[in-house]
């Protein structure tokens, strides 16, 4: 069996430590471990406390994940060893050395008091796999600290650090020297009070307030419309804190819970956040990278450019504790760049998630310079300035001739050729892509780019340094657009054809925000300004593309979006919620007469597909071309890139989910249809389907 826990009487108490590295998982070894244990502890006449620690940086990280979906075949399951510990007649402490989250909590609530580290966090995150606390922590939880408390706590799955945990009543102490020496003296000071056992299932106090309020639990549940839209568990949660409060016992109440698990395990968006979970991870691991490749020293950085993306990308290394030198060749954007850092700072501290204090610290380290030159001292310079290739060629020169030897020189592109950029140095192999997502001090995505040149030490080095600022870091060959962008031309392309063709814009945009995304393409259009792009073409001379007509005839009539209150839509004034517009669709039906379109009506499965089946067959051509390492790194992309619904997985998890011989038909049927390459199927979608696999048989 996989882990153990060890016996060891100290005196008249029994420590018993938990040994599964590197986090103590709950598997089989250690549920084992713990039944046996605590039984040891209770036929021996001479032990009169039991205190429960983990070896290593956890107390318990939570399940043994490998095991999801699996029943135990091995050892005693979780609640037999829990019923175990909740039985017993000798106190029991939780000395909660480290992590406690997910069943480590739950472990913790089935003993009669809690002591933790000052850094240890604790906290209930299974909503973010698509579960709910399996073993008792939706019933313990509200019954220590309140209904409302344990909502809160429960449905956003954050960890809660020791000494807030105490405020809340979820430990009853916070260690001030060695976890497991104050966990047994809080042992004698239990037996010398009488050693009385403290079961959570007994706690009736929190709950008999909230007994009966069926608006409170109303309450709840239209706030998870707005905080987990179209997501299965949080509601599940939800009915099982409800049933803490109102079931007529504890074990009717974890008979609601049994219940609520079992649809959660049973439900399609468990199988997908799982698969984003293992996607985030398998992301880091770089075929030919070894996991020993040394890597540079990152202690300082530079930033090009002070505008959103500059400013934000500063802020990532501030976050991160990393100084930064910013430049920006007009001395008035610096300045406005660090004035809107500050802000950006200043507007965190107002919500409290922020101290003064740090906020001071923060800007202590980025350091505005109007000399180029300044940057020479970074172990890092970041590219940002904006999209021309001719431009950042011009800066790769100048920085090829400042930057030390052995810094890496990134460019913050989104979609130029990094070789033709890295060709203009001297040090081809020290330059990479570093594809920051705006704003890039908030998005968890940072796509790092291969150029041909590239070596091992600096795509090491910086999918590091993307870990180490708090992203979600994925390899990416040097195509146009990359993975991301190159996928979301199909994506928006397919759009502005269907409301040429008969669909309209409220139509797409409500099925692409029911499928689970914060917006669709229409109303995102309108929040970025349809101006921009009719500007870019109005000094290129104009464009012949069919689906660039309707953005610049409302152009033409004034209407810019969300900036001034008509676009796609109309807005009422300081009220960004779109409202269809008569005359908008007036211009779209004028557009396509006038292209000869015939107008027609469209499901709203159609809609979706035409949407989302662009990026499946991009995103395989990726695949085959070898500019995405594994249909998981695209998922992830999506997910933490472009607003995809986590629950969802992913377009190339979406598509398996379809079938890939569904989306196939579906694809050739739009190619007949339409001749538009996009539907081509790509050879790798076809090869697999025919041999009957999937794209996640691609990740093993």
């Amino acid at each position: 069996m996989k882990g153990t826990v060890h016996y060891e009487a100290r005196g008249n108490i029994a420590l018993l430590s938990i040994d599964n590295p590197p986090v103590n998982p709950l598997s089989s070894g250690v549920r084992q471990g713990l039944f046996d244990g605590v039984s040891s502890a209770l036929a021996d006449d001479a032990i009169e406390a039991i205190v429960l620690t983990g070896m290593h940086r956890a107390f318990i990280a939570g399940a043994d994940i490998s095991e999801f979906g699996a029943a135990a075949t091995e050892g005693v399951g979780l609640g037999e060893a829990l019923d175990k510990m909740e039985g017993s007649t000798k106190p029991i402490i939780a000395a909660i050395n480290g992590t406690a989250f997910g069943g480590g909590l739950e472990v913790a609530l089935c003993c009669d008091y809690r002591i933790a580290a000052a850094t240890a966090p604790v906290g209930l995150p299974e909503v973010k796999l698509g579960l709910l606390p399996g073993a008792g922590g939706t019933q313990r939880l509200p019954r220590l600290i309140g209904a409302e408390a344990a909502v809160q706590a429960i449905v956003s799955g954050n960890p809660i650090m020791a000494p807030d945990a105490l405020t809340m009543g979820i430990v009853d102490r916070v260690a001030s020297g060695d976890i497991v020496d104050d966990a047994i003296a809080y042992a004698q000071e239990i037996i010398g009070a009488g050693a009385a056992t403290r079961k959570i299932r007994d706690l009736e106090d929190k709950v008999s307030a909230d007994r009966g309020n069926t608006t409170l639990f109303e309450k709840f549940a239209a706030n998870l419309d707005k905080t987990h839209r179209g997501q299965f568990a949080p509601a599940q949660i939800l009915q099982c804190i409800e049933a803490a409060v109102n079931a007529e016992s504890f074990d009717e109440g974890m008979a609601v819970e049994r219940a609520r698990f079992a649809e959660c395990m049973s439900d399609p968006q468990r199988e997908a956040l799982i698969h984003i979970f293992f996607a985030e991870r398998a992301a880091n691991k770089i075929p030919g990278l070894p996991k020993d490749v040394p890597l540079l020293d990152i202690n300082k950085g530079s930033v090009i450019g002070a505008g959103t993306m500059g400013g934000g990308i500063a802020m990532c290394f501030a976050n991160a504790g990393i100084p930064v030198r910013v430049h920006d060749n007009e001395p008035e954007n610096l300045a406005r760049g660090i004035n809107v850092i500050e802000s950006n700072y200043a507007r965190t501290v107002s919500k409290g998630r922020l101290t003064q204090e740090e906020m001071d610290k923060r800007m202590s380290l980025i350091i505005p310079t109007e000399n180029f030159d300044d940057l020479g001292d970074g172990d890092i310079v970041v590219e940002a300035v904006y999209e021309n290739l001719d431009l950042k060629k011009q800066i790769f020169a100048r920085l090829d001739k400042v930057m030390k030897q052995g810094a890496l020189l990134a460019t913050n592109t989104s979609g130029l050729d990094v070789d033709a950029i890295a060709g203009v140095t001297d040090r081809p192999e020290f330059v990479c892509g570093m594809h920051f997502f705006s704003p890039a001090n908030v998005m968890r995505l940072l796509e790092v780019v291969r150029g041909k040149d590239s070596s091992p030490v600096v795509l090491g080095t910086a999918m590091a340094l993307g870990k180490r600022l708090g992203k979600v870091s994925v390899m990416a060959g040097n195509c146009p657009g990359f993975i991301g962008n190159r996928m979301l031309g199909g994506y928006t392309r397919q759009a502005a054809l269907m409301i040429l063709e008969g669909a309209t814009p409220a139509q797409v945009d409500k099925v692409i925000f029911d499928f689970g995304l914060a917006m669709g393409p229409f109303t995102m259009n309108d929040m970025v300004g349809l101006d921009l792009g009719w500007r870019a073409r109005k000094m290129m001379g104009g464009s012949n593309e069919v689906t660039a007509r309707i953005p610049d005839e409302l152009c033409e009539l004034g209407r810019y979006g969300q900036k001034n209150g008509k676009g796609y839509y109309q807005y009422a004034e300081g009220d960004r919620t779109p409202r269809p517009d008569p005359e908008a669709d007036a211009v779209i039906a004028k557009v396509s007469e006038d292209l000869g379109y015939t107008r027609r009506d469209f499901s709203d499965d159609e809609i979706l597909k035409r949407c989302m089946y662009p990026l499946v067959n991009i995103g395989a051509k990726l695949l085959e071309e070898g500019h995405a390492l594994r249909a998981g790194d695209i998922d992830t992309v999506y997910v933490n890139g472009y607003g995809f619904p986590t629950y969802v997985g992913g377009p190339m998890w979406f598509a398996d989910t379809q079938g890939l011989d569904n989306v196939l038909a579906d694809m050739e049927r739009f190619f007949e249809e339409t001749g538009d390459e996009v539907w081509k199927p790509s050879d790798l979608l076809k090869k697999l389907v025919s041999e009957g696999k999937n794209f996640a048989s691609l990740d093993g």
